[in-house]
């Protein structure tokens, strides 16, 4: 008998050609990038990313301490003041002392609407009303009407000095915008005094 040969059949099991992928990090495994230019406000303050203070923007708090209509409250100091000296250069009669219990009174009705509500609350406290079953005396008229000129002098400076200080932030701003590069804007986080660039020393 002679042998027949057999024909060793090819393996049909195709091998994977695509190249090995071990080591390789998945898509799960890559972290985002991190965006430095995230910023967040506390308490009024541009934060950056890591808590750092940038050139921060001042949210900018109720106000408090002020006047709406400051000529109107200067008018009518200068009315009170006025109505003082004549209380004091002359002697009054019934009708005067009643006409300018009046008028004081209604100045600071007028007064207070031109104050914020904190400086409206201190103004009430310190006018004490006249007995509305008499008509005040030149003394009762003279004290009411030093007490609000006292205390409208006592506004006009802390006025004065507002607007100094608000004239020295200005002026402070404007020199650090002047010493800004050219392009860049006052607030950017992160930004840097612009530098020369020196080639490095390479050994």
């Amino acid at each position: 008998m002679t042998d027949t040969p057999t024909t060793e059949t090819p393996s049909t099991d195709r091998v994977d050609e695509r190249p090995a992928t071990d080591g390789a990090p998945s898509a799960d495994d890559v972290a985002p990038a991190a965006s430095g230019d995230a910023v967040t406000v506390e308490h009024g303050e541009l934060v950056g990313p890591e808590g750092e203070g940038g050139a921060a923007e001042v949210v900018e708090e109720p106000e408090t301490n002020s006047v709406t209509e400051p000529a109107k409250v200067m008018r009518i100091g200068s009315m009170v003041k006025q109505l003082l000296d004549e209380v004091r250069q002359a002697p009054l009669d019934e009708a005067s002392r009643e006409r300018l219990a009046e008028v004081y009174e209604r100045s600071v009705v007028e007064l207070s609407e031109a104050l914020s509500p904190d400086l409206q609350q201190e103004l009430q406290l310190l006018t004490l009303p006249f007995d509305e079953d008499s008509i005040p005396t030149e003394s009762e008229l003279r004290v009411a009407q030093a007490q609000l000129v006292g205390w409208l002098e006592g506004l006009f400076h802390g006025i004065q000095a507002t607007l100094f200080a608000q004239q020295l932030a200005a002026r402070q701003q404007l020199e650090q915008m002047r010493q800004l590069p050219p392009g860049a804007q006052p607030g950017m986080p992160g930004q840097m005094p612009q530098q020369q660039e020196r080639p490095g020393t390479y050994l």
